[in-house]
């Protein structure tokens, strides 16, 4: 057996006290989730692909609608089709084969009003909902501020507002990220698990990305969102606040969770979503692959990193232990998805691209080293000879040649 299949083997073995449980399907949680109804937003990307595979193959809802944005030439159900393609799904449609017919694609936009469902859906969706999951927003570190705040803010708003309306609604969650309030002001503080002063007001926020010219909002962007470190986080902290004035309203709840990285057992060890490769996951998978060799970091920094499946059980059991708690208080409770004695140091990084060595990909275009340096001028002149003048030289050749040029961006 090769190195990968004993990787492989270990960590499915590690599975089966979790299976054992799932098959019981006893447990307080699966009983608040069988013969729900669920409406999840966000539910084609990275986080929301697990998620639907872990309800459906652990919780035994009823339906589940899904916020889908639509395509040119793609229905609905062809989109839905194409996504449940990805092989996270493949352990629940061993387990489970008809568990895609409980899923109702439904046409939208996180970012419209009304989230653009028409009347026959909206009508449909606030009479059957039990749970509404809400994880769509853009994550885009450099997202103007006027889709941000349309997609993050009035997203959110717009899925309150749904919620509301529900005729049957057990429990609102709100994905955040443990960042909203990791501010400049806050460096070597601790984020606890509760609301904290909003920067600007939600309604504000809104109006302004609404209405104000693009090119002065960008103009003031700067200034607005002083203390941040993007777009992302800023809006993410309005929207924590937009939810925030619900919760005396509706049974709501905020998971915050970390950088979110490939899975750790569920459904299937290592899996990553290879259509949103960003971040350590991104880096790992560029180095594996040869297309990175420099990296400018601070090797001395800690990540807060979570698998995929760890911060989507989170999510699933914060539904239930928030409804639990709404029995003694009205306060919409915050769960934060990490550990501080377990932040990722950079050592744990080279680590694993020492190992990658002996079970290299296929698909790699070159060998996996890779230099990480925090000084500037040593990062930019090995990335031109390392990366720049070699990407150089292969789209020279590619231009002699029949081939299109890609090494570097037209």
């Amino acid at each position: 057996m090769d190195p990968a299949q004993e990787i492989e083997a270990e960590m499915l073995s590690r599975q089966k006290p979790m299976n054992d449980v799932i098959g019981r399907g006893d447990s307080a949680v699966q009983q608040f989730y069988c013969g729900a109804t669920i409406f999840v937003t966000g539910g084609s990307g990275f986080l929301g692909k697990q998620l639907i595979e872990k309800l459906f193959r652990a919780c035994k809802p009823k339906k589940m609608f899904l916020l889908l944005r639509p395509k040119k030439g793609k229905s609905m159900q062809e989109r839905l089709e194409y996504m449940l393609q990805d092989s996270v799904f493949d352990v629940v449609r061993n387990k489970h084969p008809r568990f895609a017919d409980k899923i109702v694609p439904v046409g939208g936009n996180v970012a419209d009003i009304r989230l653009g469902l028409n009347d026959e859906d909206w009508s449909t969706i606030t009479a059957e909902v039990d749970i509404v999951i809400h994880m769509a927003a853009t994550i885009r570190f450099d997202e103007p501020l006027d889709v941000a705040t349309l997609t993050n803010v009035r997203g959110t708003r717009e899925t309150l507002e749904l919620a509301k309306n529900c005729k049957k609604l057990r429990n609102y969650v709100y994905v955040s990220t443990a960042y909203t309030h990791a501010t400049e002001d806050r460096i070597g503080k601790d984020v606890l698990e509760q609301f904290y002063p909003c920067p600007v007001a939600p309604g504000v926020m809104i109006s302004m990305a609404e209405q104000m010219d693009v090119s002065r909002l960008n103009e003031i962007t700067t200034e607005l969102t002083r203390g941040w470190p993007n777009t992302y986080t800023f809006t993410k902290a309005i929207a924590e606040e937009m939810v925030r004035t619900y919760a005396a309203k509706l049974p709501i709840c905020v998971v915050r969770p970390p950088i979110v990285i490939n899975s750790y057992l569920e459904p299937l060890p290592g899996w990553l979503d290879m259509s949103s490769v960003m971040g350590p996951s991104g880096i790992i998978v560029g180095v594996a692959l040869g297309v990175l060799h420099v990296f400018f970091v601070d090797i001395y920094k800690e990540l807060a990193l979570t698998p995929v499946d760890l911060v989507n059980n989170a999510i699933i059991t914060a539904a239930w232990d928030s409804m639990e708690r709404r029995k003694v208080t009205k306060e919409a409770p915050i769960y934060t998805v990490t550990n501080k004695q377990r932040f990722i140091k950079w050592e744990l990084a080279k680590q694993v691209i020492s190992s990658m060595r002996n079970v290299s990909t296929t698909k790699a275009v070159w060998y996996c080293y890779l230099f990480e340096t925090s000084n500037k001028l040593i990062y930019w002149l090995l990335t031109w000879l390392i990366h720049y003048i070699p990407a150089y030289l292969l789209d020279g050749v590619c231009a002699v040649l029949p081939f299109r040029p890609k090494g570097i961006p037209p």
